[in-house]
């Protein structure tokens, strides 16, 4: 589920707005790519995971819920979660953090 704002509204840089909304900076070894992931127990898994990407004028929180790491060998592929009722109340509660 995406969130897109006007960089005109962000209340803070999208960095900070995540750290506020209890989200952890990631970097992925593989592949380079940055983002955030907020755990909802203990373990790694499930967590919600955010990427945030930069359109120019607009920027997109692109939001999802990873169940599980990937279950077999040389795959990036997890069990998300794109637009489940919580991934919509997650989103929800980040719109709160955002303007």
């Amino acid at each position: 589920m995406k969130i897109l704002v006007n960089k005109s509204d962000l209340s803070e840089q999208p960095e900070m707005i995540m750290r506020r909304a209890g989200y952890t900076f990631i970097r992925d070894r593989r592949s380079g790519k940055e983002s955030f992931a907020r755990r909802m127990t203990r373990d790694f898994y499930p967590r919600f995971h955010v990427y945030i990407i930069d359109e120019g004028e607009i920027i997109v929180f692109n939001v999802h819920l990873d169940q599980k790491r990937a279950s077999y060998a040389g795959s990036n592929a997890h069990s998300g979660e794109y637009d489940s009722e919580l991934v919509e109340k997650e989103v929800e509660r980040l719109k709160t953090f955002i303007v």
